[in-house]
C-alpha cells in the first residue's frame, strides 16, 4: 500500500501539501500571536464579524446566479459580475430621480422597492440577453468555447455601460431611515449592515423555495439532471435555461442594491472583485448547491473581514487588511487543488458523478 502511494505521488504534490502545511501553521501561529497581544478587544471582533456576514449576505446573492446557471448548462458564467454591475449602476439615476421628485427620504421603504426593482428588472434583462444572444447558439459547442464567450461578454458589458453611463463614480444617495445603528445588548449594528443580511438571507430562502418546491423549480432540476430526456417529458428546456438565468439576474440586482448601501459608490468596474469573490465562495460551498454557496460566502465574508487582524497582524505584516483579497483567491486555489467539490459537494446526479 505505501508502495503505491508513493508511486502516486509526485513532487508537484508534495510542494503543494507542504505549501498548505506553512500556510496553516502561519494562520495558527499569527491567530495565537495576534489573540495573545490583546490588540484586538471584544467589541472589534463583534464589528468585525458583523461586517464581515454583511459581506457575505452580499456575496452569496452574487454567487446564487453563478450556482444556479452551473447547475443547469455545467458552465461558468464568467459575465455574472457585469450582470451584478448594470442592475445598481442603473438604479443610481432612479435614485436621483426620486429625490428630485422628494420622495427618497420622504417614502424612504418605496424607493428602496423602486430602486430594488429597477436594479433586478435591468440585471435579469441583461442576463436573459446573455443566454438568448451569447450562449444559446453555443450550448453543444465544446465546453471551452462557452467560457471565452462569457469571458469576452463581460467585457463587452463593461464598456458598454461605461460608453453609457461615463467612467466616473456615481454616489449612491444615503437614506436617512438606515443612517445609525442598533444596539442588540452590548453588540452594535449598523442599519446597512442588518439589512444586508437579512435581505440575503431571505432571498436564498426565496431562491431555495422556488428551486426546491415549485413546478418551475422541479422542471429545473430535471433539466439539470439531463436535458434530453426533460424535453421528452415535455419540458420546455430553452424556457426553464432563460427562467434560470433570470432567477440569477434578480438575484444579482437585489445584491447590488445591498452592496451600494454598504459601499455607495456605482461605476463601470464595480462587479469584477465581488463577482470574482462570490464565484470563489460558490466553489468553496459547493458549486450548483444552493444553500451551499450561502454558505461559503458567509464563511469567505468572515473570513475577508476577521482574517487580515487575525491571521496577518500576528505575523508582524503591516497594513493586514490591504491583503484580503489575496486571503480569498489563496482559498479558491487550495479549495480547486484539495477539495474541489466544496465544503457541501457539488450536486451532481449519480450517473454524472
Amino acid at each position: 500500500m505505501l508502495r503505491n502511494w508513493t508511486q502516486r505521488v509526485t513532487l508537484t504534490d508534495i510542494i503543494v501539501w507542504a505549501l498548505g502545511i506553512l500556510i496553516l501553521i502561519g494562520v495558527i501561529w499569527g491567530s495565537i500571536v495576534t489573540l495573545n497581544t490583546g490588540k484586538y478587544s471584544t467589541s472589534t471582533w463583534i464589528d468585525l464579524t458583523i461586517t464581515g456576514l454583511a459581506l457575505g449576505g452580499v456575496y452569496a446573492l452574487i454567487a446564487l446566479g453563478y450556482t444556479l446557471v452551473y447547475g443547469i448548462l455545467r458552465m461558468i458564467n464568467f459575465a455574472h459580475s457585469e450582470v451584478f454591475m448594470s442592475g445598481p449602476f442603473t438604479a443610481t439615476f432612479a435614485a436621483q430621480a426620486l429625490i428630485a421628485l422628494g420622495w427618497w427620504n420622504t417614502y424612504p421603504i418605496l424607493s428602496l422597492v423602486i430602486v430594488m426593482l429597477v436594479s433586478a428588472a435591468v440585471s435579469a434583462s441583461i442576463a436573459i440577453l446573455l443566454e438568448r444572444i451569447a450562449y444559446r447558439p453555443l450550448r453543444h459547442a465544446p465546453r471551452l468555447v462557452p467560457l471565452i464567450t462569457a469571458i469576452g461578454a463581460s467585457f463587452f458589458l463593461q464598456y458598454t455601460f461605461r460608453g453609457l453611463y461615463g467612467s466616473g463614480l456615481k454616489p449612491f444617495p444615503d437614506m436617512e431611515i438606515f443612517s445609525g445603528f442598533w444596539l442588540i445588548g452590548t453588540v452594535r449594528i449598523f442599519k446597512t449592515q442588518a439589512v444586508a443580511i437579512l435581505g440575503a438571507f431571505i432571498m436564498m430562502l426565496v431562491l431555495y423555495t422556488i428551486v426546491q418546491r415549485t413546478k418551475i423549480g422541479k422542471a429545473m432540476r430535471s433539466v439539470s439532471e439531463d436535458k434530453e430526456v426533460a424535453a421528452l417529458m415535455g419540458i420546455n428546456v430553452d424556457r426553464v435555461i432563460t427562467t434560470t438565468f433570470a432567477l440569477g439576474g434578480i438575484s444579482a440586482g437585489i445584491a447590488g442594491i445591498l452592496y451600494l448601501l454598504l459601499f455607495p459608490v456605482a461605476h463601470f468596474f464595480m462587479g469584477f472583485f465581488p463577482g470574482l469573490k462570490a464565484f470563489t465562495a460558490a466553489v468553496l460551498g459547493g458549486i450548483g448547491n444552493v444553500p451551499g454557496a450561502f454558505l461559503g460566502a458567509m464563511v469567505l465574508g468572515l473570513l475577508e473581514s476577521v482574517g487580515p487582524s487575525l491571521f496577518l497582524d500576528g505575523l508582524g505584516i503591516p497594513a493586514p487588511n490591504q491583503l484580503k483579497d489575496a486571503i480569498a483567491f489563496t482559498i479558491l486555489v487550495f479549495i480547486l487543488i484539495f477539495r474541489p467539490s466544496g465544503l457541501l459537494g457539488e450536486r451532481l446526479t449519480q450517473a454524472k458523478a
